[in-house]
């Protein structure tokens, strides 16, 4: 089993979302064959709150676009860590400094990573090579 076409069309929609509120380190896996009750995670980072707010805010309105609403969003008072539940898919929006010490990728290291588009690789390099700009 893998996802699902309509999964991957949510996975691509919320990744340039992130992408369009420059969110760094954003990546997603196909994780139907081990978790069983969604296809695939979402995660991406931001430096700050204000950051993360933001890209989840945008994230929700580029999936409202699709018909997809969250059935469950979670975090988002305190803005460090915000899980966006769309059944098909989980999007998860982390303050940095929560992406390096929980560091979930571990968890799903076994599975396929799904192919983003050029333009969500390419804000993932240019944030990449310019850290300091992180740091407002």
């Amino acid at each position: 089993m893998t996802a699902t076409p309509h999964a991957i069309e949510l996975v691509i929609a919320a990744a340039e979302a992130c992408a369009e509120k420059q969110a760094t380190q954003t990546v997603a896996y196909d994780v139907s064959e081990i978790v069983g009750i969604t296809d695939a995670y979402v995660l991406a980072s931001a430096p700050n709150d204000r950051q993360v707010k933001a890209i989840v805010d945008e994230v929700e309105e580029r999936l409202r676009e699709l018909g997809a609403k969250p059935v469950r969003r979670e975090g988002d008072r305190e803005a460090r860590w915000v899980l966006l539940d769309y059944i098909d898919i989980v999007v998860h929006v982390q303050h940095a400094e929560e992406r390096a010490y929980y560091r979930l990728e571990g968890l799903w290291k076994d599975c396929p990573q799904i192919e983003l588009p050029e333009s969500v690789q390419r804000v993932n390099r240019d944030r990449a090579a310019s850290p300091a700009e992180d740091a407002s």
